[in-house]
């Protein structure tokens, strides 16, 4: 009898031998079984974010028409301002110019001086043998300050013209709008009294025995 119950107990732990091994054969393979799938979702999760793309507040992949339209909008302030700067240098100039030529017309110039000495020496070519006071206070006087007046008038009405076209012009300066207003001012002053001078509306010529 007792041979018998050891033979049985000796198959009893070779049984609970196999089941153990089959056990843990079990569960290593589900075990792998879940690393397994813990990698496929990993990389699904991986390509799923690969396909998404760029993220949309990723300022390096901006779209190449706003680039663009940034590129084409700088270029027009460039040039907006290129031009504005030109335009303003060369109204300042003009108006500068102006207030010169304004400035020589009240004052005089060599211009005008030398026709003045040029028409005294006629005068007093055409009256050296037989004029009479009155022919030459007319062709050695009336005639310099005459002539002295017409070139004064010349470039006081230039001054003028060219302060008004700059007034004319859009986008100025404020400090050329202000020098052109002392051209346009003074040169309208000038040709005044060149007109009044040649005319003799302010001062006429001295007669004879006066």
């Amino acid at each position: 009898m007792d041979i018998k119950t050891t033979g049985k107990t000796g198959k009893t732990g070779q049984d609970e031998t196999a089941e153990t091994a089959e056990t843990a054969e079990t569960a290593g393979k589900t075990e792998a079984a879940e690393a397994a799938g813990k990698t496929e979702r990993v990389d699904g999760a991986g390509e799923t974010a690969t396909d998404a793309g760029p993220l949309a507040g990723d300022p390096a992949e901006e779209p190449a028409g706003e680039l663009d339209d940034l590129d084409d909008l700088d270029d027009d302030l460039d040039g907006e301002t290129h031009a504005v700067t030109d335009t303003g240098v060369g109204a300042g100039a003009a108006a500068v110019v102006s207030a010169a030529l304004a400035a020589v017309a009240l004052t005089g110039t060599w211009a005008g001086k030398v026709v003045s000495e040029r028409e005294t020496l006629l005068g007093q070519i055409k009256t050296s043998g037989s004029g009479t006071p009155t022919q030459q206070i007319s062709e050695i006087y009336g005639d310099a300050w005459h002539s002295t007046a017409l070139v004064n008038g010349v470039f006081a009405l230039i001054a003028l013209i060219v302060a008004v076209t700059v007034l004319a012009l859009p986008r100025r300066p404020a400090w050329v709008r202000a020098v052109a207003v002392a051209g346009a001012v003074l040169g309208g002053l000038g040709l005044l009294l060149s007109v009044g001078t040649y005319f003799d509306l302010f001062l006429s010529l001295p007669t004879a025995g006066s």
